[in-house]
């Protein structure tokens, strides 16, 4: 009885403290200490949680990353990458489009977060896009889906979320090798696509521009580039952690941008370290009392009674699979992607571990599926960004949408029913 009670006053409380809009990070807070008050648990303990959510190594990236995407994104850095990509495919029937995707796929690479994505990139990508002839919901559904690909392109905010809240003692650098392969084929599929479409709308090919133009952008967009390289290679190679990489990436971007590019000055870079703080604050709050929450999940054995209901329908993984994707799609409509993944890994988690799932490749499914709650309404935070930008009605851009959503469910499937798209590159490297 006491169990049941318990369970329902920490779900309870915590709906109900989301929908007065307290913040998530009090929320969770809240809500398991209201649980831990009822079920006699000691403060104490709930703190010590907090304490190590906020104190592993795990977490120590995560600070250099978002400095390092703060100092790109303020630095310039998406503007070069998307000369850049346009160089590369902008003569392409709706070249602009598969820009847009392929400038994701890089900006991905720096930012982790798909509203940043589309926040910076949709800004001046949207409208170009929208004066060069290109239907208002076709610019809004390229834009918004190709950010997703920033959810699985490592640096990625998600990933790391995951990796705490399933406190399993998993690797982070391990987790970033999975993302690259099926963030290509994302990125490819959503190319192949956007040229369909293009094609069949009979939408323009950007304007050519001369060889010397072209050289010159491709030699400002290197520099930026190695950013990322240091990142993807220095992990990919073993020659750093997760941390150090996202550490020498940082310092690496400053003095690109301050001495090269010389987008940056003192004032910009202390702006750099405020919005940073604010960022890093709210991670850290959230991460902490998520902390505590899960400690009282498994306290309440919620993990093993979800394994048990699940398992009880059928004992065919692909069939469980299918079921807790199911829940995932259908809770990302309502709320936030970082939220869900902080909540339900400590759930779902023993569940794919119980049906034979690698941790690695359950936590890319997870995260890419959860990614298509960002575009799908009433929460949608990409969606949302991305029509604000256009100014068009959510109504109007779903049918844009379409293509996209279908394509975008095509590759999940592949990457469920394929488990060695995710898991090639850190098995051949001897990662696991």
């Amino acid at each position: 009885m006491n169990i049941a009670v318990g369970t329902t006053i920490l779900f309870a409380s915590l709906i109900i403290l989301m929908c007065l809009r307290v913040p998530i990070s009090f929320s969770l807070g809240i809500s398991a200490l209201f649980t831990a008050i009822y079920l006699d648990i000691p403060f104490l303990n709930l703190f010590q949680k907090m304490s190590t959510g906020i104190t592993s190594f795990t977490f120590m990236c995560v600070p250099f990353f978002i400095i390092m995407a703060q100092i790109m994104t303020d630095g310039g850095i998406s503007d070069r990458l998307t000369r850049f990509c346009n160089v590369l495919v902008g003569r392409m029937r709706g070249g602009t489009a598969i820009v847009n995707c392929v400038v994701s796929m890089f900006f991905g690479g720096i930012s982790g977060s798909s509203i940043a994505d589309v926040s910076s990139i949709g800004a001046f990508l949207i409208p170009a896009m929208v004066k060069e002839g290109y239907d208002a919901d076709y610019s809004v559904a390229v834009t918004c889906t190709s950010s997703v690909e920033g959810v699985i392109i490592p640096p990625s905010q998600n990933m790391i979320f995951y990796i705490v809240a399933a406190s399993s003692g998993l690797s982070i650098s391990t987790m970033f090798m999975c993302g690259y392969i099926p963030g290509v084929l994302l990125t490819l599929a959503l190319c192949i696509c956007s040229y369909v479409i293009a094609v069949k709308k009979k939408y323009p090919i950007s304007e050519k521009r001369s060889w010397r133009e072209n050289i010159q952008i491709v030699r400002e967009a290197i520099l930026g580039l190695v950013t990322i390289l240091i990142v993807a290679v220095g992990i990919t190679a073993g020659v750093f952690t997760a941390t150090e990489a996202g550490a020498i990436a940082a310092v690496y971007a400053l003095i690109v941008t301050t001495f090269f590019y010389k987008t940056m000055d003192f004032k910009k870079f202390v702006g750099c370290l405020l919005k940073s703080l604010k960022t890093l604050s709210t991670i850290m709050a959230i991460i902490a009392t998520s902390s505590a929450f899960s400690y009282v999940l498994s306290y309440l054995k919620v993990p093993i009674r979800v394994a048990t209901a699940l398992t009880s329908v059928s004992d065919n993984p692909i069939v469980v699979m299918l079921m807790m994707v199911l829940l995932m799609v259908a809770l990302g409509c309502f709320m936030d992607m970082g939220i869900l993944i902080i909540l339900l890994t400590p759930i779902l988690y023993p569940v794919a571990m119980s049906i034979g799932y690698n941790p690695y490749h359950f936590g890319l499914i997870m995260v890419l599926t959860l990614g298509l709650g960002l575009l799908t309404p009433p929460v949608g935070t990409s969606l949302w960004a991305g029509c604000a930008i256009a100014n068009i009605p959510i109504e109007k851009s779903i049918k844009g949408f379409l293509p996209f959503y279908f394509t975008y469910l095509v590759v999940l499937a592949i990457i469920i029913f394929f488990p060695s798209v995710s898991l090639i590159l850190p098995r051949a490297l001897g990662y696991i």
